[in-house]
């Protein structure tokens, strides 16, 4: 029995497993979102704005470990996905996005809200097709699915012309595959593994380095076996972040430009680092001229494109994390690193990374805590970035595995509300709050409407001080405190999300702080807290621009880091 291109598309979504697709309709999407009735497996969330479609999407897929779908008409719809895609690329987030694209015949003459999507994304995706026969729809959807959730996970575009999606073949869904240039590199060369080994046991000040690779690869236990076996203290990147528990002994927290005094200096006095799942960003690493400047370097990734591309390694181990890491367990020694680790707990006291300042002044280090006592640690937390993201990363104590879900490579503002979305349908039964910075919330504050008609029971912490936190902070520290179009007029936050039929309450004092969590997380829906914080409040430490890890700065310590640098915050 012959099929429409539409009917095709969806069967072959059901065929990959795939429940909710978010999107808004459009010309060019017609036929799809006129067979949508015809499958009710499939649930279509209708979003705001295609920028929230593919944030969404993204927090999908990161929650549940499988490719999230957004779908979005030609032209300017196509064109405002591309912020999400580019997010979910940078951190290796599996997502298929569904373009409609104008009739074959007016391909490339400029038609009504045609845009040449495929080319667009082409630095943007894993890959992307532009389907023009019918036939290789199917065929095309499989592949899509298998590229975007294998190997390092990443987004892949189909644009689907219009009148692909109204022609008519026989329906046949491939049972295999045939892409002789994708290789996957799952397993780790075992003589790789074996010279991996003999660094580790030989070493004698070694630290992980632990990325957002381990998340993915969902390799929780094998990464806890190889810490604990070697004791070895685990510094982690952003996304790497509820990789490993929070409070356990060895970890150090979050390394890098805003990371613990602890973990930056760990990392540079290591003689044997080994970076697991993480790509040596130049937030994690500050400048690379004096990175580890005393440590060996072992790198194991899916990736073969990230091992040397911004640090030189002496041992290479390409595979995926999970797989290389039961075959390390079997090679590496028990150790007790106890001078090191003796060090270790000196910094620790040195550089305390979990003391809130005394102050009269509403403080986010405070209100992060406070969620995090409320909830226990057992809840999932979606931040945007800025200084939110930072204090979130800081203050609240990891002990949930794949916890956290944030934008981190690409950084857009506004990735957090529908970002939270996605990761509540996609973990219904689980606890999400969506911590938001007054600037970074306005940016997609529409979909407020699609957590209403959709019944998301998100929890909402904006952080309000009435600037665009993280742009002040460096306009403070590095521009003389030149404020240039960074203070914001925010609306009434809460007034607007009882406009939407969500309730809020606004905190301005540290006391109403707990009840107003109290009352969030008793409410069965979604909640809105506007939390009007300390408008100057920094995040500490920083490692100022073309610093090394070591020579971070913080208020309490002005002296120190002067002796150190030699210069003071304020000449950069």
């Amino acid at each position: 029995m012959k099929k429409t291109g539409a009917q095709i598309l969806c069967e072959s979504l059901i065929k990959e497993g795939v429940e909710v697709i978010f999107g808004i309709l459009g010309g060019s999407v017609l036929p799809i979102y006129d067979t949508f009735p015809q499958y009710p497996q499939l649930r279509h969330i209708l979003v705001r704005h295609e920028q929230g479609a593919a944030h969404a999407a993204d927090g999908y897929a990161r929650a549940i470990h499988k490719a999230g779908v957004c779908i979005a008409t030609s032209g300017p719809g196509a064109t405002n996905l591309v912020t999400g895609i580019a997010c979910a690329y940078m951190d290796s987030a599996p997502m298929v996005a569904i373009t409609g694209q104008v009739a074959r015949p007016v391909i490339g003459k400029d038609a009504f809200q045609e845009t040449d999507i495929t080319g667009i994304t082409i630095p943007i995706t894993k890959h992307n097709y532009l389907v023009t026969d019918v036939t290789e729809l199917a065929r095309t959807v499989k592949e899509a699915f298998h590229i975007a959730q294998t190997g390092r996970p990443g987004p892949v575009l189909i644009d689907v012309p219009r009148d692909v999606q109204q022609e008519q073949t026989e329906f046949i869904y491939p049972d295999r595959l045939d892409l002789p240039g994708y290789k996957v590199f799952s397993r780790g060369h075992p003589s790789q593994i074996k010279k991996a080994a003999a660094l580790i046991n030989e070493a004698e000040q070694p630290v992980i380095i632990a990325g957002r690779g381990i998340i993915i690869s969902q390799a929780y236990d094998e990464f806890r076996e190889f810490a604990e076996k070697a004791q070895i203290p685990v510094a982690h990147t952003l996304l790497g972040l509820s990789c490993f528990p929070g409070d356990h002994i060895l970890d150090l927290g979050m390394m890098g430009m805003h990371g613990t005094g602890c973990a930056n200096m760990a990392v540079q006095n290591t003689d044997l680092l080994i970076a697991i799942g993480m790509r040596f960003d130049d937030r994690a690493t500050a400048t690379t001229k004096e990175f580890a400047p005393n440590g060996r370097v072992i790198h194991i990734d899916i990736d073969p494109a990230e091992i040397g591309k911004n640090v030189p390694v002496d041992v290479p181990v390409v595979g995926d994390i999970k797989s290389v890491l039961t075959a390390l367990n079997e090679e590496v020694e028990r150790r007790e690193h106890v001078d090191w680790l003796s060090q270790i707990e000196q910094w620790r006291c040195e550089y305390p990374s979990q003391d809130i300042r005394q102050s009269d002044e509403l403080l986010p280090q405070y209100i992060i805590r406070q969620i995090c006592e409320a909830t226990q640690g057992d809840a999932l937390m979606v931040t945007g970035v800025g200084q939110n993201q930072m204090f979130v990363a800081r203050y609240f104590t990891f002990t949930k595995p794949d916890s956290l879900i944030s934008a981190g490579g690409l950084g857009p503002m506004g990735f957090e509300l529908p970002a939270a979305m996605g990761v509540k349908i996609g973990r219904p039964e689980e606890a999400v709050w969506c911590v938001a910075g007054d600037g970074g919330f306005q940016m997609t504050i529409q979909e407020l409407a699609t957590i209403t008609q959709e019944n998301i029971a998100v929890k909402i912490a904006i952080m309000n001080n009435g600037y665009l936190g993280m742009v002040r902070q460096w306009q403070e520290l590095f521009y003389g405190r030149r404020y240039v179009d960074t203070k914001l007029w925010n609306p009434d936050f809460v007034r607007i999300a009882e406009a939407y039929e969500i309730p809020g309450v606004r905190v301005k004092r540290r006391e109403e702080v707990i009840p107003a969590i109290q009352k969030a997380t008793e409410h069965p829906g979604a909640f809105l807290i506007d939390f009007l914080i300390e408008p100057e409040e920094n995040i500490y430490p920083i490692v100022p621009p073309g610093e090394c890890l070591a020579r971070f700065f913080e208020p309490s310590r002005t002296e120190t880091w002067k002796q150190k640098s030699g210069v003071s915050i304020t000449e950069f």
